[in-house]
């Protein structure tokens, strides 16, 4: 599943991959609690183990994907 964070006064985004069996409601609850809150942290952790944080202040807007599975790539994708 990708996410996406924009950036206050940044015209880069954050792209975050995390791992497929991750709760997608569970996530957006927890985005929700921290960047409702504006304070604290907003961590990630991404298919390859790393942690990714940013400030809960900083978080313009947070854009969840579709799991991989989801994708339809190619000739046949509606």
């Amino acid at each position: 599943m990708d996410v996406r964070i924009g950036i206050v006064q940044s015209i880069k985004e954050l792209e975050v991959e995390l791992p497929d069996d991750v709760d997608r409601q569970a996530l957006v609850a927890q985005i929700e609690e921290v960047v409702g809150g504006d304070k604290g942290m907003l961590w990630l952790t991404d298919r390859k183990g790393r942690q990714v944080g940013l400030a809960a202040a900083k978080v313009a807007y947070v854009e969840v994907g579709a799991p991989a599975s989801d994708r339809r790539v190619g000739f046949g994708a509606p």
